[in-house]
């Protein structure tokens, strides 16, 4: 046994300073952000990794000089609507392919998801004709509708609900239930972690995208922070630190999203994955 102790040591030590390298390596950027929103641009651009004195001027220039108190409410709210009817379109898109008896169900299934391997870019331009017909260009909806029906999603969902025990929709259907009844009062009360996984993922890549919001919101009134953090890095002289300052509470809210609902992410993917 001393042996087997021995041998198993050294390579939990090696183990362990992997553990630590990649943990640094990884946590670093935030690190060099946080810095940064303390620092001048000259600073930063030294390579400065000492705290500075102007993380006031740097907030002060951020919400006078820059439109990101607009553009963070014009994110938070693309984002949370996009949350609510990505989960309200896709899992009852799921809840249906898992659900319902058809002969044809599996073909449909599987070219849908044919269609994940279809390149965002090729789908801009009819995309784009789309919102135009729709007459809402520049305007929140034209990202939050495109965003709101997601393949991966309801395939994530699908896959959640495989071995949902069907028995308890029987019984609710015995007792009168109406579908719609069943999955708002029954089904999805039963299935919160796979609904808090999904919403974080949802909230992440809404949050966080750019390509589509950079075609359709063609005015600064409608920016999101994504747009802006991308205007003033290309300005002829860029303000690194109110530029980190703009990133470091753009990912606040992600961080603080991801933190309160962690243990139902972890179940939920854990579920999804379960055959």
């Amino acid at each position: 046994m001393k042996k087997v102790k021995n041998v198993a040591r050294p390579g939990l030590i090696i183990a362990y300073i992997l553990l630590i390298v990649s943990s640094f390596l990884s946590i670093f950027p935030f690190i060099w952000i946080v810095i940064g929103t303390t620092n001048t641009s000259g600073a930063i651009i030294r390579g400065s990794m000492r705290l500075g004195s102007e993380l006031t001027n740097n907030f002060n220039k951020l919400f006078n000089q820059f439109n990101m108190a607009p553009a963070l409410w014009n994110s938070a709210k693309i984002a949370i609507m996009t949350v609510f009817l990505s989960l309200l379109i896709c899992s009852m898109a799921g809840y249906g392919f898992q659900m319902f008896k058809s002969k044809g169900k599996e073909k449909l299934y599987g070219v849908f998801l044919i269609t994940m391997m279809v390149p965002f870019a090729s789908l801009m331009i009819p995309l784009f004709q789309l919102v135009s017909v729709l007459n809402i260009i520049n305007s929140p909806w034209s990202v939050i509708l495109v965003s709101s029906a997601s393949v991966f999603i309801v395939f994530f969902f699908r896959q959640s609900f495989v071995n949902y025990p069907t028995e308890i929709l029987q019984a609710a259907r015995v007792d009168g239930a109406s579908e719609v009844q069943i999955f708002i009062r029954v089904f999805i009360p039963s299935m919160k972690s796979t609904y808090s996984a999904a919403a974080i993922y949802i909230f992440m890549t809404s949050w966080n995208n750019y390509l589509w919001p950079l075609i359709v919101l063609q005015t600064k009134d409608q920016q999101t922070t994504t747009l802006l953090i991308s205007s003033m890095s290309s300005g002829y002289v860029p303000d690194y630190g109110v530029i980190m300052m703009g990133i470091a509470l753009t990912t606040l809210p992600v961080v603080f999203f991801f933190f309160v609902f962690q243990k139902q992410f972890v179940k939920g993917m854990l579920g999804s994955v379960k055959q």
